[in-house]
């Protein structure tokens, strides 16, 4: 009979080391899905798209400040600013379904360097997937929720 230890343990599913150093991890916000790679000893710089990300993310008019307090905030609440070069490559959404995607992908990443981060980013809710998504449109109605525009003459 096999034993109920092993189907009680939680699976823990930690992101890929690759053979060249990198880390691997995936990161979803509403329609967006980004691949991120973190690069030990780097200096810093985040690509997305082939492009650093304040020149790909000023098309939409987003600012440094933006950027840094939404892709850079797992570094920030870990300590490891400047540590690490990010590589993302991002599909589908806003820019502001990516930034979050790149975001949970860098927390989930970071948790293969050292996996004593997670209390530190589980209490600022950087490795919860954000559930929310658009309602989809039912017919009937003009769109999610609204409805015909009722007149009484």
């Amino acid at each position: 009979m096999p034993s109920t230890q092993a189907q009680t343990t939680p699976k823990t599913r930690l992101p890929k080391i690759l053979p060249d150093g990198k880390i691997h991890a995936i990161g979803r916000r509403k329609e967006s899905v980004a691949r991120v790679f973190l690069k030990p000893s780097g200096e810093g710089k985040v690509v997305v798209n082939g492009l650093p990300a304040e020149q790909y993310f000023a098309a939409d008019g987003f600012i440094k400040d933006r950027i840094t307090q939404v892709i850079l905030k797992p570094f920030i609440v870990t300590g490891t600013m400047n540590r690490y070069d990010v590589i993302a490559n991002c599909r589908g959404g806003g820019f502001t379904g990516q930034m979050e995607a790149i975001r949970l992908g860098i927390a989930r990443a970071l948790l293969a360097v050292n996996p004593d981060y997670r209390p530190i980013l589980r209490k600022e809710g950087l490795l919860t997937r954000d559930p929310r998504m658009v309602e989809r449109k039912k017919y009937g109605y003009h769109k999610a929720r609204r409805g015909q525009q009722f007149s009484k003459r």
